[in-house]
C-alpha cells in the first residue's frame, strides 16, 4: 500500500476541530445530542482543600481504594497507587448488587481508619449526575449487567450499606466520572486560566468547565451559577473525513453509528483499522493497540506494508485528539479571551505510549495541536500537558472534600 489512506490535512483537521466545536454547543443546549455534554453537579475547591477522603476507583474490571490525604503540600496517597482487586466477577450472569456491595465493602473494612471522612466513587459507567453530587446509572457497559442498578442511584445505597457494616460512619459520598476525575487533579496547581481532562487509552474522552449560562439545557431552577465541570463524551462524536475501512470496523463493531471518533482514535480499536485495512490477511482475534505498536517497535519481525499502516493509524489518532482539543480550546476562548494558559490532564495507555521508532504520541499531540493553534490566531495559547501520578484519585479526593 503506498498511499497513506489515514493522512489527514492540516485544513481537514481545523475542519474537524470546526464540526468538534458545534457539536459540543449544540450538546450544551439539547439533551441526547450526538455529544452529551453531561453537567457534574459537584463545585470542586480550587484552594485551600484539606482533609483525608476515602476514595474508590470501579473501572472495567479492576477496583482501587485508597485513602487521599489534601493536607498542606502535594496530595499523599495511601497505599501508593491503592489497593487493588480483579473485578471481573461483575461480569457473572445473575450478578446481584447485593454481591457488588459484599466485594466492595470487603477492601473498605479492612482498612484502618480513626475518623469519620467523606468518600469519592470514581465510577466509570455511564451516569447522569444529580444535585446532591452523587449520580443515578443510566446503563451498564464493559460487560456488566446488574439489571436491578439500572436508574437508581450509585453512591446513597452503596454508603448506606457500608455505613451498617463499619464503626467508624462515612460522611458522605460524590459520584464521578474518570474523565471528570482526571479534570479535578489538575486544580491541584491554580495558577492556570483553564482546564481539561482527557482519556485516551482502551477507550477515549473529554471533560472541562463551561459557565453556566453557556450550559442552555440546565434546569433554571437549579439556579447554578459560575463554571459547570462537563463531562462531554466526546467518544460518540462523528468526524468528517473518516475512511472506508473506518466504515468497516463500524460495522463489525455491534454498535453501528455510534462512538465514531472513539473507534477511529482510542487503544481498543487500532488494531481493527489495521486488520480491516488487510481483510485477505490472518491476524489474531484479540489484536489492539498494544499489539499495534509492538509492529511499529519491532519492525524486524513485521512486514513493512504493516509497519507503514501501523504507523500512519498511529499518527492519524493523534491528530484526531489534536483537532478535538483545537475545537474545546476555540470554544472556551470564545467564552473567555482571557484564556492563554491551559492545563490538560492526560491520562490513557495510548496517550502516553512509547514509539521508539518514531516520536510518542504525546508528543505528536503536542506539535499537531501547536500547529493548528498557530494556524488558527491561537498562538498566544500555551497548552501544558501534565502527566500526573494517580490523577484518577487525587481528582476524586478532591471531588469529596468539596
Amino acid at each position: 500500500m503506498e498511499k497513506n489512506i489515514f493522512w489527514l490535512e492540516n485544513d481537514q483537521l481545523k475542519e474537524i476541530a470546526s464540526s468538534f466545536r458545534e457539536k459540543v454547543e449544540e450538546g450544551l443546549k439539547h439533551e441526547n445530542a450526538e455529544i452529551q455534554c453531561i453537567p457534574t453537579f459537584i463545585s470542586p475547591k480550587t484552594s485551600d482543600i484539606n482533609g483525608k477522603a476515602l476514595v474508590l476507583d470501579l473501572g472495567g474490571t479492576n477496583y482501587r481504594v485508597a485513602t487521599v490525604d489534601l493536607g498542606q503540600g502535594s496530595p499523599t496517597i495511601h497505599p501508593n497507587n491503592g489497593w487493588k482487586k480483579d473485578m471481573s466477577i461483575m461480569k457473572s450472569p445473575g450478578y446481584t448488587r447485593e454481591e457488588l456491595f459484599k466485594e466492595l465493602a470487603d477492601m473498605i473494612v479492612g482498612i484502618k481508619r480513626d475518623e469519620e471522612m467523606p468518600i469519592g466513587y470514581c465510577f466509570s459507567y455511564p451516569a447522569e449526575s444529580v444535585l446532591s453530587g452523587d449520580a443515578k446509572l443510566l446503563r451498564w457497559t464493559k460487560g456488566v449487567d446488574i439489571k436491578e442498578m439500572v436508574g437508581q442511584l450509585v453512591g446513597k445505597p452503596l454508603l448506606d450499606y457500608l455505613n451498617e457494616h463499619c464503626k467508624i460512619k462515612f460522611t458522605g459520598i460524590k459520584v464521578l466520572n474518570d474523565t471528570i476525575a482526571s479534570l479535578f487533579a489538575g486544580l491541584t496547581d491554580n495558577s492556570y486560566d483553564a482546564y481539561i481532562g482527557l482519556i485516551v487509552g482502551t477507550g477515549t474522552n473529554m471533560a472541562t468547565f463551561i459557565p453556566a449560562d453557556k450550559i442552555k439545557k440546565l434546569d433554571p431552577s437549579y439556579n447554578i451559577q459560575g463554571l459547570v465541570p462537563v463531562n462531554l463524551e466526546s467518544g460518540n462524536f462523528h468526524p468528517p473525513f473518516l475512511t472506508t475501512v473506518d466504515d468497516t470496523v463500524d460495522a463489525i463493531s455491534g454498535s453501528l453509528g455510534k462512538q465514531r471518533f472513539e473507534k477511529a482514535v482510542s487503544g481498543m480499536y487500532l488494531g481493527d483499522i489495521l486488520k480491516a485495512t488487510f481483510p485477505l490477511d490472518e491476524f489474531e482475534n484479540k489484536f489492539d493497540a498494544q499489539k499495534l505498536t509492538a509492529i511499529m517497535n519491532y519492525p524486524d519481525i513485521h512486514k513493512d506494508v504493516y509497519v507503514d499502516v501501523a504507523h500512519w493509524i498511529y499518527n492519524r489518532s493523534a491528530q484526531l485528539v489534536a483537532a478535538s482539543l483545537l475545537g474545546l480550546i476555540q470554544l472556551l476562548r470564545s467564552y473567555n479571551k482571557d484564556i492563554q494558559k491551559i492545563c490538560l490532564v492526560a491520562e490513557g495507555s495510548l496517550f502516553w505510549s512509547e514509539n521508539r521508532k518514531d516520536k510518542n504520541y504525546n508528543i505528536l499531540v503536542l506539535e499537531k495541536l501547536q500547529e493548528l493553534l498557530n494556524e488558527s490566531a491561537l498562538a498566544d495559547v500555551e497548552i501544558h500537558i501534565n502527566n500526573m501520578n494517580n490523577a484518577n484519585l487525587i481528582g476524586t479526593g478532591i471531588a469529596a472534600l468539596s
